[in-house]
């Protein structure tokens, strides 16, 4: 029996990527290099990505605002822009360096890694994945995993890590970060 032709696969969107780093300026040209690369794998929807750099104080009163958390997180994901079906067509991810200053030397991993983790677990949180159910959590972790091993940075998911409980609260209205509204999402990948 023949088999019917598929539609050869659609071209990537291009991806406009600003990166401003009020520290952590020495990554990036890596950050840029990977997340780009990562975006060509995902094919999203997204055509716009901020990645913002920032301190612990920052973080903390970002993350306060917008999670009801207080003191500061590794990531935090910014839908801005949404299509009627709820896809992100532009975004912001918040990444703190002193955090992955932290983790890196917990562990004796680099920065630079610990830095493209949290912008692309903010990337994948842009492409629709959600980690607050068990399942999500692994899913969205495998692919991330899948996504470094490609990108040659190698896995970081452990599969017998538990899903973090959901405690935070969602506030609104949409951040201010940038002039677009938006909805806003935190994110604790790991």
């Amino acid at each position: 029996m023949p088999r019917k032709p598929t539609a050869p696969p659609k071209p990537a969107r291009t991806l406009a990527l600003d990166i401003t780093a009020a520290t952590g300026k020495r990554h990036v040209a890596y950050l840029r290099r990977h997340l780009r690369a990562a975006h060509r794998m995902l094919r999203p929807l997204l055509t716009e990505l901020s990645v913002a750099l920032v301190g612990d104080a920052r973080m903390a009163a970002l993350h306060a605002r917008f999670r009801g958390i207080a003191g500061p997180t590794d990531v935090l994901t910014f839908p801005l822009d949404v299509d009627r079906l709820g896809r992100a067509a532009s975004g912001e991810v918040v990444v703190c360096v002193p955090e992955a200053v932290r983790r890196a030397k917990g562990t004796n991993g680099a920065v630079e890694r610990e830095l493209l983790l949290y912008a692309l677990h903010g990337l994948l949180h842009l492409c629709g994945y959600d980690d607050r159910t068990g399942s999500g959590y692994r899913r969205m972790h495998r692919r991330e995993d899948m996504i470094l091993i490609q990108l040659g940075v190698g896995p970081v998911f452990q599969p017998d890590t538990p899903a973090p409980p959901v405690t935070a609260r969602r506030v609104s209205p949409p951040p201010l970060i940038q002039a677009r509204r938006g909805r806003g999402s935190g994110s604790t990948r790991r």
